[in-house]
């Protein structure tokens, strides 16, 4: 792999630090086959559930306890991936989430959340209570974010494609934990991006410095006290890394670094590369592909000191005008329940946007300001005594929450005319008619409605396979 000269030598100059041969160990890695990975997600089964039906070679990543290398292996090919029961994720890109390690209950924020790994990881730990906020500042690559979130079955999440200051102004003080994965340089991807090398000499560290340094002020502005707040990069240079943490500590001063777990190959990061820094940088991480199996990474994680207690209160939000919260369950669904469900509506804030209708397990914060592309889990439309259900709806379900069900076996021909969209031809007699959900194994992956037989497709037509 050709470098840029420019970085060649600084990167020499670096590694030199952590040892004569570690620069020549660093090169040698770039030529190695990198690593591959998978992502358990624990809102559909548990990490034992999947050992037992996985198809494909795995060993665990050391540095979270739902993650795994794959082999010899295309995993985005299976049916499975369709019903959401895995993310693909490149295993040193699990290592923040896991760190994060949100509770259920709390209120959360990923602020540069596209595609969609780590905001699914935190949302599998939250295990569908609290509030998690996903925002992009690209709308294209919110589509992306969306289509994830809405896969893997997160019924808790609001989507927003907003900038850091508009966020800032309508969540003051608002978030327990947040995740700051900040656009960066990238250097840590160039085994896994060639493309990545090019894109290094467009966008210079001190480019990228500037971006993390304004992201991480708004953050601030958004953290409780007592609050924590993960900050990582794919990239090497300290002035992305340590060097940006200790400058937000200098501008911030209530903040303290906290260590974070070395497995696996982890080692901890530098106080030498930081000139009058605030110490401890040995408390962060760095994830160097020489030494680990996976790509370059960086994390810190940092908590912001409680303040004393006040007995001022801060002004209660007003009422929202883009979302309208309904004083009950909507008597069409609960005659679709009642029709198709072996379960009760579930007790949680229901609530409309137009003829959106949308879930979340508490009332949400005032969204006015900014721009929602999701606002809980997407039910489906409500239109007068009318519920049409949606995909995500049923993605969101335990799969033995429905009446009519239609297993279809990974392997089957009527597998991939399903995920093409294509009507399917069932055994009348072991088909029964109406709605049906469709299954891959058992594991819930679509709606198909059936009558005499023939399975009218229901399968999203965004999501469908060309193939």
């Amino acid at each position: 792999m050709k470098l840029p000269q420019e970085y060649t030598e600084r990167m020499k100059k670096l590694l030199a630090d952590l040892g004569s041969d570690e620069f020549d160990k660093y090169i040698e890695s770039l030529e190695r086959e990198r690593f591959y990975g998978l992502r358990v997600n624990r809102l559909k089964l548990t990490t034992d559930e999947w050992e037992e039906i996985s198809p494909f070679d795995i060993t665990p990543v050391p540095w979270t306890k739902d993650g795994y290398y794959y082999e010899n292996s295309y995993p985005g090919r299976h049916p499975f991936y369709h019903c959401g029961l895995y993310y693909i994720q490149e295993p040193s890109a699990m290592y923040p989430g896991a760190c994060l390690d949100p509770e259920p209950g709390d209120r959360v924020l990923d602020i540069c959340a596209a595609p969609g790994g780590k905001s699914t990881q935190l949302a599998s730990s939250m295990q569908g209570n609290g509030i998690l906020v996903s925002n992009d500042i690209s709308e294209e690559r919110v589509h992306a974010l969306v289509k994830n979130l809405e896969m893997s079955g997160v019924s808790n999440c609001i989507i927003t494609n907003e900038t850091p200051e508009n966020l800032a102004a309508n969540f003051e003080g608002w978030f327990d934990k947040i995740l700051v994965d900040a656009p960066c340089s990238g250097e840590g991807m160039f085994r896994k991006d060639k493309d990545a090398v090019g894109s290094w000499e467009n966008f210079k560290n001190e480019h990228c410095r500037e971006m993390q340094d304004n992201i991480l002020d708004y953050v601030d502005k958004m953290l409780k006290p007592g609050g924590k707040l993960i900050y990582s990069t794919c990239t090497f240079a300290p002035i992305e890394n340590e060097q940006t943490i200790a400058a937000f500590m200098e501008r911030h001063p209530g903040y303290e670094i906290l260590p974070l777990p070395k497995v696996g190959g982890i080692t901890g990061g530098m106080d030498s590369w930081v000139e009058d820094g605030p110490g401890n940088m040995e408390y962060t991480s760095r994830l160097w592909p020489q030494r680990i199996k996976g790509e370059g990474h960086f994390t810190a994680l940092l908590q912001k000191k409680s303040e004393p207690e006040t007995t001022d209160k801060k002004p209660e939000q007003k009422k929202s005008r883009s979302y309208t919260i309904l004083e009950e369950v909507p008597q069409a669904v609960k005659d679709f329940y009642k029709k198709n469900m072996t379960i009760e509506p579930e007790d949680a804030v229901y609530l409309t946007m137009g003829d959106s209708l949308y879930r979340l397990p508490c009332e949400p914060p005032n969204v006015d300001l900014l721009k929602v592309a999701r606002i809980g889990l997407f039910m489906g439309t409500l239109k007068g005594k009318n519920f049409k259900p949606s995909h995500p709806f049923l993605l969101a379900q335990k799969k033995d929450s429905f009446k009519r069900y239609i297993n279809l076996k990974c392997d089957e021909p009527d597998m991939q005319k399903y995920l093409r969209g294509d009507t399917l031809i069932r055994d009348r007699d072991e088909t029964p008619d109406g709605l049906a959900a469709v299954t891959a194994e058992g594991y819930l992956l679509g709606w198909g409605q059936t009558l005499g037989g023939v399975v009218k497709n229901m399968y999203p037509k965004g999501w469908r396979r060309q193939q």
